[in-house]
Protein backbone atom coordinates (compact mmCIF):
# COMPACT_ATOMS: atom_id res chain seq x y z
CA UNK A 1 0.00 0.00 0.00
CA UNK A 2 1.18 3.25 -0.99
CA UNK A 3 2.18 5.75 1.97
CA UNK A 4 -0.42 7.97 1.53
CA UNK A 5 -2.89 5.52 1.36
CA UNK A 6 -1.48 4.32 4.67
CA UNK A 7 -2.03 7.78 6.20
CA UNK A 8 -5.27 8.34 5.07
CA UNK A 9 -6.38 4.88 5.52
CA UNK A 10 -4.90 5.21 9.46
CA UNK A 11 -6.55 8.61 9.92
CA UNK A 12 -10.14 6.99 8.92
CA UNK A 13 -9.57 4.24 11.14
CA UNK A 14 -9.10 6.82 13.59
CA UNK A 15 -12.21 8.88 13.49
CA UNK A 16 -14.19 6.15 12.70
CA UNK A 17 -13.00 4.74 16.37
CA UNK A 18 -14.00 8.09 17.40
CA UNK A 19 -17.42 8.50 15.35
CA UNK A 20 -19.17 6.63 18.16
CA UNK A 21 -19.03 9.86 19.92
CA UNK A 22 -18.33 12.87 17.38
CA UNK A 23 -21.24 11.70 14.53
CA UNK A 24 -24.09 12.76 16.80
CA UNK A 25 -22.52 16.16 17.99
CA UNK A 26 -22.43 19.85 16.58
CA UNK A 27 -18.33 18.65 15.89
CA UNK A 28 -20.14 16.83 12.69
CA UNK A 29 -20.53 19.64 10.44
CA UNK A 30 -20.95 17.67 7.22
CA UNK A 31 -24.12 17.69 6.30
CA UNK A 32 -25.39 14.95 8.38
CA UNK A 33 -24.99 16.83 10.96
CA UNK A 34 -26.65 17.88 14.04
CA UNK A 35 -25.67 21.16 14.60
CA UNK A 36 -27.16 24.45 13.56
CA UNK A 37 -23.56 24.83 11.65
CA UNK A 38 -23.33 22.58 9.07
CA UNK A 39 -22.30 22.14 5.40
CA UNK A 40 -25.46 21.58 2.61
CA UNK A 41 -23.71 19.27 0.78
CA UNK A 42 -20.30 18.07 2.52
CA UNK A 43 -20.45 14.42 3.15
CA UNK A 44 -16.74 13.85 5.10
CA UNK A 45 -16.76 14.86 8.96
CA UNK A 46 -13.18 15.36 9.51
CA UNK A 47 -12.15 17.30 6.80
CA UNK A 48 -13.58 20.70 8.99
CA UNK A 49 -10.16 20.12 11.15
CA UNK A 50 -7.91 17.66 9.93
CA UNK A 51 -6.50 16.68 6.84
CA UNK A 52 -3.58 14.23 5.45
CA UNK A 53 -2.02 17.16 3.55
CA UNK A 54 -1.00 20.73 3.69
CA UNK A 55 -1.83 20.90 7.28
CA UNK A 56 -0.88 23.94 9.47
CA UNK A 57 0.64 23.55 12.07
CA UNK A 58 1.63 19.25 11.24
CA UNK A 59 0.04 18.16 14.38
CA UNK A 60 -2.93 17.14 14.63
CA UNK A 61 -2.98 17.40 10.72
CA UNK A 62 -4.51 20.69 10.87
CA UNK A 63 -6.52 21.93 8.50
CA UNK A 64 -7.21 25.27 9.23
CA UNK A 65 -5.58 28.96 8.95
CA UNK A 66 -4.33 29.93 12.57
CA UNK A 67 -2.26 33.00 11.76
CA UNK A 68 -2.77 36.54 12.41
CA UNK A 69 -5.21 36.85 14.84
CA UNK A 70 -4.31 38.90 17.91
CA UNK A 71 -6.49 37.81 21.09
CA UNK A 72 -8.05 40.16 24.11
CA UNK A 73 -6.95 38.51 27.11
CA UNK A 74 -8.71 37.88 30.51
CA UNK A 75 -7.07 39.96 33.08
CA UNK A 76 -8.06 40.34 37.21
CA UNK A 77 -6.82 41.74 40.44
CA UNK A 78 -6.11 38.18 41.55
CA UNK A 79 -4.56 36.56 38.87
CA UNK A 80 -0.92 35.36 39.49
CA UNK A 81 -0.48 34.14 36.58
CA UNK A 82 1.43 35.87 33.31
CA UNK A 83 -1.16 35.60 30.10
CA UNK A 84 -0.10 35.30 26.78
CA UNK A 85 -1.47 34.97 23.35
CA UNK A 86 -3.18 32.06 22.59
CA UNK A 87 -1.01 28.86 21.44
CA UNK A 88 -1.42 24.81 21.25
CA UNK A 89 -4.93 23.75 20.59
CA UNK A 90 -6.25 26.64 21.95
CA UNK A 91 -5.66 28.57 18.87
CA UNK A 92 -6.35 25.45 17.03
CA UNK A 93 -9.77 25.62 18.39
CA UNK A 94 -9.87 29.24 18.52
CA UNK A 95 -9.60 29.23 14.50
CA UNK A 96 -13.15 28.36 14.29
CA UNK A 97 -14.21 29.86 17.90
CA UNK A 98 -13.14 33.31 17.25
CA UNK A 99 -15.97 33.91 15.04
CA UNK A 100 -13.15 35.31 12.57
CA UNK A 101 -12.98 32.49 9.78
CA UNK A 102 -16.48 30.53 8.40
CA UNK A 103 -15.62 27.12 9.26
CA UNK A 104 -15.83 26.18 5.31
CA UNK A 105 -12.60 27.53 4.78
CA UNK A 106 -10.45 24.96 5.19
CA UNK A 107 -6.69 24.82 3.74
CA UNK A 108 -7.01 21.61 2.00
CA UNK A 109 -9.75 23.04 -0.95
CA UNK A 110 -9.27 25.53 -3.11
CA UNK A 111 -12.99 27.00 -2.70
CA UNK A 112 -15.22 27.58 0.69
CA UNK A 113 -17.40 24.17 1.83
CA UNK A 114 -20.83 25.62 1.30
CA UNK A 115 -22.43 26.34 4.49
CA UNK A 116 -25.51 28.46 2.92
CA UNK A 117 -25.16 32.18 3.77
CA UNK A 118 -27.43 31.96 7.28
CA UNK A 119 -25.17 29.04 8.68
CA UNK A 120 -21.48 30.17 7.02
CA UNK A 121 -19.91 31.49 10.03
CA UNK A 122 -19.77 31.19 14.03
CA UNK A 123 -20.73 34.73 14.72
CA UNK A 124 -24.63 34.65 15.61
CA UNK A 125 -23.25 31.18 17.73
CA UNK A 126 -23.21 31.43 21.39
CA UNK A 127 -20.06 29.46 20.87
CA UNK A 128 -18.31 32.19 19.57
CA UNK A 129 -16.24 33.47 21.72
CA UNK A 130 -14.82 36.41 19.74
CA UNK A 131 -11.40 37.80 19.88
CA UNK A 132 -11.94 39.40 22.92
CA UNK A 133 -11.33 36.50 25.82
CA UNK A 134 -11.41 39.03 28.60
CA UNK A 135 -15.15 37.31 29.66
CA UNK A 136 -13.30 33.39 29.15
CA UNK A 137 -11.82 31.39 31.88
CA UNK A 138 -8.16 32.41 31.12
CA UNK A 139 -5.59 29.43 28.48
CA UNK A 140 -2.45 28.96 27.25
CA UNK A 141 -0.74 29.91 30.83
CA UNK A 142 1.97 27.59 32.74
CA UNK A 143 0.44 25.75 35.65
CA UNK A 144 2.91 23.91 37.80
CA UNK A 145 3.59 23.83 41.43
CA UNK A 146 5.10 27.41 41.58
CA UNK A 147 1.47 28.66 40.37
CA UNK A 148 -0.06 26.81 42.67
CA UNK A 149 1.92 27.77 45.37
CA UNK A 150 1.86 31.61 44.69
CA UNK A 151 -1.62 31.64 44.08
CA UNK A 152 -2.48 29.42 47.35
CA UNK A 153 -6.09 28.44 45.98
CA UNK A 154 -4.95 26.58 42.73
CA UNK A 155 -4.28 22.74 43.38
CA UNK A 156 -0.96 20.87 42.58
CA UNK A 157 -1.04 20.19 38.96
CA UNK A 158 -0.09 15.98 39.95
CA UNK A 159 -3.74 16.29 42.04
CA UNK A 160 -5.41 16.49 38.35
CA UNK A 161 -7.78 13.61 37.40
CA UNK A 162 -7.43 11.69 34.60
CA UNK A 163 -10.24 13.40 32.31
CA UNK A 164 -8.56 17.15 32.86
CA UNK A 165 -4.91 17.45 30.97
CA UNK A 166 -2.47 19.62 30.80
CA UNK A 167 -0.77 20.07 27.36
CA UNK A 168 3.50 21.05 28.11
CA UNK A 169 2.58 22.38 31.68
CA UNK A 170 -0.56 24.74 30.29
CA UNK A 171 -3.76 25.06 30.48
CA UNK A 172 -5.36 25.08 27.23
CA UNK A 173 -8.87 24.43 26.18
CA UNK A 174 -8.43 20.80 26.13
CA UNK A 175 -7.91 20.72 29.28
CA UNK A 176 -11.39 21.18 29.98
CA UNK A 177 -13.02 20.02 26.38
CA UNK A 178 -12.58 16.91 24.82
CA UNK A 179 -13.40 17.72 20.88
CA UNK A 180 -14.23 14.32 20.03
CA UNK A 181 -15.86 12.94 23.01
CA UNK A 182 -19.49 15.07 24.17
CA UNK A 183 -20.47 12.37 27.40
CA UNK A 184 -20.44 15.47 29.45
CA UNK A 185 -22.20 18.03 27.00
CA UNK A 186 -20.05 20.97 26.05
CA UNK A 187 -17.26 18.44 25.30
CA UNK A 188 -16.50 18.52 28.73
CA UNK A 189 -13.94 15.99 30.10
CA UNK A 190 -15.48 16.24 33.47
CA UNK A 191 -19.25 17.03 34.59
CA UNK A 192 -20.17 20.26 35.92
CA UNK A 193 -23.12 18.58 38.57
CA UNK A 194 -21.02 19.68 42.21
CA UNK A 195 -18.43 21.52 40.01
CA UNK A 196 -16.47 18.44 39.70
CA UNK A 197 -14.76 19.96 36.53
CA UNK A 198 -13.45 23.60 38.47
CA UNK A 199 -12.25 21.49 41.52
CA UNK A 200 -10.07 19.66 39.61
CA UNK A 201 -8.10 23.08 39.70
CA UNK A 202 -9.59 25.26 41.90
CA UNK A 203 -9.16 24.46 45.77
CA UNK A 204 -11.26 27.41 47.59
CA UNK A 205 -11.05 27.49 50.91
CA UNK A 206 -13.62 26.00 53.43
CA UNK A 207 -15.41 25.51 50.00
CA UNK A 208 -16.70 22.10 51.49
CA UNK A 209 -18.48 22.52 54.58
CA UNK A 210 -19.74 26.11 52.79
CA UNK A 211 -23.62 26.87 52.29
CA UNK A 212 -23.29 26.96 48.45
CA UNK A 213 -21.83 23.56 48.43
CA UNK A 214 -24.06 21.73 50.75
CA UNK A 215 -27.46 23.54 50.14
CA UNK A 216 -30.56 21.55 48.69
CA UNK A 217 -32.53 24.69 48.46
CA UNK A 218 -34.06 25.06 44.61
CA UNK A 219 -36.01 27.94 42.84
CA UNK A 220 -39.50 27.92 43.57
CA UNK A 221 -40.53 29.08 39.84
CA UNK A 222 -40.94 32.43 41.17
CA UNK A 223 -39.58 35.27 39.25
CA UNK A 224 -36.93 34.39 37.16
CA UNK A 225 -34.40 31.23 37.34
CA UNK A 226 -31.39 31.68 38.30
CA UNK A 227 -30.24 28.59 36.20
CA UNK A 228 -31.94 28.79 32.75
CA UNK A 229 -28.35 27.42 31.53
CA UNK A 230 -28.33 24.26 33.38
CA UNK A 231 -29.91 21.41 34.14
CA UNK A 232 -29.24 21.13 37.54
CA UNK A 233 -32.25 22.27 40.21
CA UNK A 234 -30.38 22.88 43.68
CA UNK A 235 -27.69 25.11 44.57
CA UNK A 236 -25.27 22.48 45.78
CA UNK A 237 -25.81 20.92 41.87
CA UNK A 238 -25.08 24.15 40.72
CA UNK A 239 -22.11 24.72 42.99
CA UNK A 240 -19.61 27.33 40.76
CA UNK A 241 -22.13 27.95 38.59
CA UNK A 242 -24.72 29.72 41.01
CA UNK A 243 -22.13 32.58 39.94
CA UNK A 244 -19.81 32.19 37.45
CA UNK A 245 -19.37 30.82 34.03
CA UNK A 246 -16.40 29.73 31.85
CA UNK A 247 -16.81 31.81 28.90
CA UNK A 248 -18.48 34.75 27.56
CA UNK A 249 -19.37 35.87 31.21
CA UNK A 250 -21.11 39.23 32.07
CA UNK A 251 -18.43 40.77 34.46
CA UNK A 252 -15.15 39.88 32.61
CA UNK A 253 -13.49 40.21 35.94
CA UNK A 254 -14.24 37.16 38.04
CA UNK A 255 -15.91 35.51 35.45
CA UNK A 256 -19.42 36.22 37.13
CA UNK A 257 -23.17 35.77 35.49
CA UNK A 258 -23.80 39.02 36.37
CA UNK A 259 -22.69 42.69 34.92
CA UNK A 260 -23.17 44.11 38.70
CA UNK A 261 -21.76 42.35 41.77
CA UNK A 262 -24.95 42.20 43.68
CA UNK A 263 -27.14 40.74 40.82
CA UNK A 264 -24.96 37.68 41.49
CA UNK A 265 -26.23 37.21 44.46
CA UNK A 266 -29.71 38.37 44.46
CA UNK A 267 -31.07 36.11 41.84
CA UNK A 268 -31.08 33.54 44.88
CA UNK A 269 -31.49 36.07 47.50
CA UNK A 270 -34.37 37.54 46.60
CA UNK A 271 -36.30 35.05 48.59
CA UNK A 272 -37.10 32.59 45.29
CA UNK A 273 -34.43 30.18 46.11
CA UNK A 274 -33.30 31.11 49.73
CA UNK A 275 -36.53 32.14 51.49
CA UNK A 276 -34.59 35.60 53.31
CA UNK A 277 -35.19 38.06 50.78
CA UNK A 278 -32.29 40.04 51.09
CA UNK A 279 -33.02 42.33 47.63
CA UNK A 280 -35.80 43.49 49.67
CA UNK A 281 -33.98 44.50 52.65
CA UNK A 282 -31.33 46.65 50.57
CA UNK A 283 -34.50 48.34 49.03
CA UNK A 284 -35.14 50.02 52.14
CA UNK A 285 -34.71 53.24 52.85
CA UNK A 286 -31.35 53.16 55.05
CA UNK A 287 -29.14 50.46 53.69
CA UNK A 288 -25.73 49.38 53.14
CA UNK A 289 -26.38 50.72 49.69
CA UNK A 290 -24.63 48.25 47.32
CA UNK A 291 -26.23 49.12 44.12
CA UNK A 292 -24.40 52.72 44.93
CA UNK A 293 -20.84 50.96 43.81
CA UNK A 294 -19.43 48.95 40.41
CA UNK A 295 -16.25 46.63 40.99
CA UNK A 296 -15.35 48.91 43.42
CA UNK A 297 -14.52 45.50 45.68
CA UNK A 298 -11.60 43.66 45.47
CA UNK A 299 -10.84 40.51 47.39
CA UNK A 300 -7.30 41.36 48.21
CA UNK A 301 -7.65 44.63 48.76
CA UNK A 302 -5.85 46.30 51.08
CA UNK A 303 -7.14 47.20 54.50
CA UNK A 304 -8.53 49.36 55.95
CA UNK A 305 -10.61 50.64 53.18
CA UNK A 306 -9.49 53.58 51.34
CA UNK A 307 -11.78 53.51 48.47
CA UNK A 308 -15.09 53.86 49.69
CA UNK A 309 -17.66 50.90 48.83
CA UNK A 310 -20.28 48.38 49.89
CA UNK A 311 -20.66 44.97 48.28
CA UNK A 312 -21.74 41.93 49.42
CA UNK A 313 -18.50 40.22 49.32
CA UNK A 314 -17.54 43.40 52.37
CA UNK A 315 -19.26 40.94 54.76
CA UNK A 316 -19.87 37.93 53.40
CA UNK A 317 -17.44 35.34 51.34
CA UNK A 318 -19.40 33.03 49.30
CA UNK A 319 -17.20 30.59 49.13
CA UNK A 320 -17.01 29.51 52.61
CA UNK A 321 -20.52 31.19 54.15
CA UNK A 322 -22.25 28.82 56.55
CA UNK A 323 -25.37 28.45 58.12
CA UNK A 324 -24.35 27.83 61.66
CA UNK A 325 -25.11 30.65 64.95
CA UNK A 326 -22.47 31.86 67.07
CA UNK A 327 -22.64 33.85 70.40
CA UNK A 328 -21.35 37.49 70.40
CA UNK A 329 -18.90 38.55 70.06
CA UNK A 330 -17.51 35.47 67.77
CA UNK A 331 -19.09 35.91 63.74
CA UNK A 332 -21.68 33.86 63.02
CA UNK A 333 -21.11 31.17 59.63
CA UNK A 334 -23.17 33.63 57.38
CA UNK A 335 -19.55 36.31 57.93
CA UNK A 336 -17.44 33.12 57.97
CA UNK A 337 -14.15 33.64 55.77
CA UNK A 338 -14.42 37.27 55.53
CA UNK A 339 -11.40 39.44 56.40
CA UNK A 340 -11.24 41.76 59.13
CA UNK A 341 -9.77 44.86 61.40
CA UNK A 342 -8.82 44.02 64.95
CA UNK A 343 -10.03 46.04 67.88
CA UNK A 344 -5.87 47.16 67.90
CA UNK A 345 -6.12 48.20 63.98
CA UNK A 346 -4.20 45.03 62.66
CA UNK A 347 -5.37 43.31 59.38
CA UNK A 348 -6.75 40.05 59.91
CA UNK A 349 -7.05 37.49 57.01
CA UNK A 350 -9.75 35.84 58.30
CA UNK A 351 -12.25 37.17 60.91
CA UNK A 352 -12.55 35.63 64.69
CA UNK A 353 -15.27 38.68 65.92
CA UNK A 354 -18.26 40.77 64.27
CA UNK A 355 -16.77 43.33 64.94
CA UNK A 356 -13.82 43.46 62.72
CA UNK A 357 -15.63 43.05 59.50
CA UNK A 358 -17.47 46.22 60.92
CA UNK A 359 -14.17 47.77 61.46
CA UNK A 360 -13.15 47.35 58.01
CA UNK A 361 -14.90 50.33 56.67
CA UNK A 362 -16.51 52.24 59.57
CA UNK A 363 -12.98 52.63 61.72
CA UNK A 364 -9.66 53.51 60.06
CA UNK A 365 -10.76 54.60 56.87
CA UNK A 366 -10.75 58.15 55.88
CA UNK A 367 -13.97 57.89 54.09
CA UNK A 368 -16.23 56.94 56.44
CA UNK A 369 -20.16 58.34 57.32
CA UNK A 370 -19.72 60.97 59.89
CA UNK A 371 -21.49 61.10 62.60
CA UNK A 372 -25.16 62.47 62.72
CA UNK A 373 -25.12 63.84 66.15
CA UNK A 374 -22.70 66.73 67.10
CA UNK A 375 -20.85 65.19 69.89
CA UNK A 376 -19.14 67.20 72.44
CA UNK A 377 -16.25 64.82 71.97
CA UNK A 378 -16.66 64.04 67.72
CA UNK A 379 -15.30 60.78 67.25
CA UNK A 380 -16.00 58.97 63.81
CA UNK A 381 -13.54 56.05 64.44
CA UNK A 382 -15.71 52.98 65.65
CA UNK A 383 -12.91 50.81 66.90
CA UNK A 384 -11.58 53.98 68.85
CA UNK A 385 -15.13 53.96 70.51
CA UNK A 386 -15.28 50.36 71.65
CA UNK A 387 -12.05 50.43 72.85
CA UNK A 388 -12.26 48.46 76.30
CA UNK A 389 -9.44 50.73 77.74
CA UNK A 390 -12.23 53.64 77.14
CA UNK A 391 -14.09 54.99 80.34
CA UNK A 392 -17.27 53.41 78.85
CA UNK A 393 -18.68 51.60 75.96
CA UNK A 394 -21.33 49.55 74.70
CA UNK A 395 -20.11 45.70 75.35
CA UNK A 396 -18.92 44.85 71.71
CA UNK A 397 -15.24 43.79 72.14
CA UNK A 398 -15.59 43.15 75.81
CA UNK A 399 -18.01 42.89 78.66
CA UNK A 400 -18.68 46.75 80.12
CA UNK A 401 -17.10 48.82 83.02
CA UNK A 402 -19.90 49.03 85.19
CA UNK A 403 -20.69 46.67 87.31
CA UNK A 404 -23.97 47.95 88.39
CA UNK A 405 -26.58 48.99 86.06
CA UNK A 406 -30.05 48.96 86.47
CA UNK A 407 -33.01 47.46 84.95
CA UNK A 408 -30.95 44.81 82.15
CA UNK A 409 -33.36 42.67 80.53
CA UNK A 410 -33.08 38.84 81.00
CA UNK A 411 -30.96 36.80 80.05
CA UNK A 412 -28.83 39.79 79.80
CA UNK A 413 -26.46 41.15 82.39
CA UNK A 414 -22.96 43.34 83.51
CA UNK A 415 -21.02 40.53 82.08
CA UNK A 416 -22.97 40.37 78.40
CA UNK A 417 -21.63 41.25 74.85
CA UNK A 418 -23.69 42.10 72.31
CA UNK A 419 -23.26 42.38 68.32
CA UNK A 420 -22.96 45.78 66.07
CA UNK A 421 -25.86 43.88 64.92
CA UNK A 422 -28.01 43.82 67.95
CA UNK A 423 -28.84 47.80 67.05
CA UNK A 424 -27.95 47.85 63.76
CA UNK A 425 -29.58 45.26 61.31
CA UNK A 426 -32.80 44.67 59.17
CA UNK A 427 -36.12 45.69 61.06
CA UNK A 428 -38.75 43.40 61.76
CA UNK A 429 -38.97 40.88 63.96
CA UNK A 430 -38.96 37.77 60.72
CA UNK A 431 -36.66 40.17 58.66
CA UNK A 432 -33.12 38.07 58.15
CA UNK A 433 -30.51 39.33 60.51
CA UNK A 434 -27.46 41.51 59.41
CA UNK A 435 -27.40 45.11 58.64
CA UNK A 436 -28.74 44.96 55.30
CA UNK A 437 -31.77 48.00 55.23
CA UNK A 438 -33.98 49.37 57.60
CA UNK A 439 -36.95 51.92 57.49
CA UNK A 440 -35.00 53.68 60.52
CA UNK A 441 -32.12 56.11 59.80
CA UNK A 442 -28.06 54.36 60.39
CA UNK A 443 -29.69 50.68 60.09
CA UNK A 444 -31.62 50.53 63.27
CA UNK A 445 -32.94 47.42 64.53
CA UNK A 446 -35.80 49.25 66.22
CA UNK A 447 -36.89 52.64 66.38
CA UNK A 448 -34.39 54.90 68.41
CA UNK A 449 -35.29 58.52 68.25
CA UNK A 450 -32.66 61.48 68.26
CA UNK A 451 -34.72 64.71 67.62
CA UNK A 452 -35.20 67.07 70.66
CA UNK A 453 -38.40 67.21 72.38
CA UNK A 454 -39.52 63.63 71.26
CA UNK A 455 -42.81 62.53 73.49
CA UNK A 456 -41.76 59.46 75.45
CA UNK A 457 -42.92 55.64 74.62
CA UNK A 458 -41.64 52.70 73.97
CA UNK A 459 -41.74 53.39 69.85
CA UNK A 460 -39.40 56.55 70.68
CA UNK A 461 -36.85 54.30 72.00
CA UNK A 462 -37.96 50.51 71.33
CA UNK A 463 -33.77 49.98 70.79
CA UNK A 464 -32.87 51.10 74.07
CA UNK A 465 -35.83 49.28 75.86
CA UNK A 466 -35.35 45.91 73.83
CA UNK A 467 -32.18 45.94 76.84
CA UNK A 468 -32.88 47.99 79.02
CA UNK A 469 -36.53 48.04 80.90
CA UNK A 470 -38.61 50.89 80.11
CA UNK A 471 -40.48 50.85 83.68
CA UNK A 472 -36.95 50.63 85.08
CA UNK A 473 -35.23 53.00 83.52
CA UNK A 474 -37.90 55.64 84.04
CA UNK A 475 -39.30 55.21 87.45
CA UNK A 476 -36.25 53.36 89.40
CA UNK A 477 -35.88 50.43 91.70
CA UNK A 478 -34.92 50.81 95.10
CA UNK A 479 -33.79 54.53 94.69
CA UNK A 480 -34.54 57.50 93.36
CA UNK A 481 -31.83 58.27 90.75
CA UNK A 482 -33.62 56.74 87.82
CA UNK A 483 -36.95 59.51 88.86
CA UNK A 484 -34.64 62.42 89.26
CA UNK A 485 -32.52 61.52 85.76
CA UNK A 486 -34.42 60.10 83.31
CA UNK A 487 -37.96 60.78 84.19
CA UNK A 488 -37.42 64.02 84.90
CA UNK A 489 -35.47 64.27 81.68
CA UNK A 490 -37.10 62.04 78.67
CA UNK A 491 -40.96 61.94 80.17
CA UNK A 492 -41.69 65.56 81.27
CA UNK A 493 -38.57 67.53 79.41
CA UNK A 494 -39.30 64.99 76.32
CA UNK A 495 -35.52 64.78 75.97
CA UNK A 496 -34.15 61.64 73.63
CA UNK A 497 -31.56 59.30 75.13
CA UNK A 498 -29.24 60.98 72.36
CA UNK A 499 -28.74 63.99 73.93
CA UNK A 500 -26.88 62.93 77.01
CA UNK A 501 -25.43 59.02 76.02
CA UNK A 502 -23.17 58.09 72.74
CA UNK A 503 -24.19 55.00 72.05
CA UNK A 504 -21.18 53.42 70.84
CA UNK A 505 -18.42 54.88 73.95
CA UNK A 506 -15.89 57.46 74.57
CA UNK A 507 -12.42 56.84 73.20
CA UNK A 508 -9.76 56.62 76.47
CA UNK A 509 -7.48 59.41 74.54
CA UNK A 510 -10.61 62.01 74.68
CA UNK A 511 -12.54 61.10 77.76
CA UNK A 512 -12.11 59.66 80.88
CA UNK A 513 -13.88 58.23 83.94
CA UNK A 514 -14.90 61.22 85.95
CA UNK A 515 -16.86 62.97 82.93
CA UNK A 516 -18.12 60.29 80.58
CA UNK A 517 -19.18 57.13 82.54
CA UNK A 518 -21.94 56.01 81.57
CA UNK A 519 -21.80 56.87 77.64
CA UNK A 520 -21.93 60.30 78.26
CA UNK A 521 -20.71 62.60 75.99
CA UNK A 522 -23.47 65.74 75.13
CA UNK A 523 -25.63 66.69 71.60
CA UNK A 524 -24.30 70.23 71.59
CA UNK A 525 -27.02 71.21 69.33
CA UNK A 526 -29.13 70.56 72.70
CA UNK A 527 -26.53 71.12 75.22
CA UNK A 528 -24.59 74.57 75.46
CA UNK A 529 -22.00 75.91 78.51
CA UNK A 530 -22.73 77.60 80.92
CA UNK A 531 -20.17 79.91 82.51
CA UNK A 532 -17.69 78.21 79.75
CA UNK A 533 -18.48 74.65 81.44
CA UNK A 534 -19.77 71.98 79.60
CA UNK A 535 -19.74 68.81 81.87
CA UNK A 536 -20.68 65.73 83.61
CA UNK A 537 -18.89 64.87 86.74
CA UNK A 538 -19.26 61.36 88.21
CA UNK A 539 -19.39 61.25 92.25
CA UNK A 540 -20.56 58.00 93.11
CA UNK A 541 -22.84 55.17 91.69
CA UNK A 542 -25.99 57.03 90.80
CA UNK A 543 -24.62 60.40 92.03
CA UNK A 544 -23.38 63.00 89.99
CA UNK A 545 -23.43 66.81 88.77
CA UNK A 546 -23.75 68.56 85.37
CA UNK A 547 -22.71 71.72 84.94
CA UNK A 548 -24.58 72.89 81.62
CA UNK A 549 -27.71 75.03 79.56
CA UNK A 550 -30.29 72.86 78.35
CA UNK A 551 -33.58 74.05 77.40
CA UNK A 552 -33.06 76.98 78.62
CA UNK A 553 -32.04 75.97 82.68
CA UNK A 554 -28.45 76.18 83.63
CA UNK A 555 -27.53 73.92 85.78
CA UNK A 556 -24.22 75.08 87.69
CA UNK A 557 -24.04 72.84 88.90
CA UNK A 558 -27.15 70.96 89.05
CA UNK A 559 -26.64 67.63 91.21
CA UNK A 560 -28.25 63.65 91.27
CA UNK A 561 -27.82 62.09 94.60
Amino acid sequence: MKPNLLIIFFLLNFYISKSQSIINTVHNMSVSGFGDIKSSNESEICIFCHTTHQSDPKTPMWNRNTKGVSYILYNSSTLTATAGQPDGSSILCLSCHDGTIAPGNIKSRKSEIDFGMSKRSFKSSKSNLTTDLSDDHIISIMYNSSLAFSDGQIKEPSSLNSGVKLENEKIQCTSCHNPHKNTYEKFLVASTKYSELCLNCHNRNYWETSIHNTSQAKWNNKGTSPWKDSKYITVSENACENCHTAHNASSEEYLLLSKTEESNCFSCHNGNVDSKNIQQQINKPYSHNVYGYYLNHKPNENLPVTDKHVECQDCHNPHSSKTNKADAPYLNGANFGTTGIDINGNEVKTAVYEYEICFKCHADSPNKSNNNISRQIDQTNVRLEFNTSNPSYHPIASSGKNPTISGLIYPMNESSIIYCTSCHASNGENSPAGPHGSIYPNIMKYNYSTTDNTPESYNSYELCYKCHDRNTIIYGETNNFQKLVHKKHIVDLKTPCSVCHDPHGISYLQGNSTNNSGLINFDINVVSPSNGNLKYEKTGNYRGSCYLTCHGKTHNPKSYN
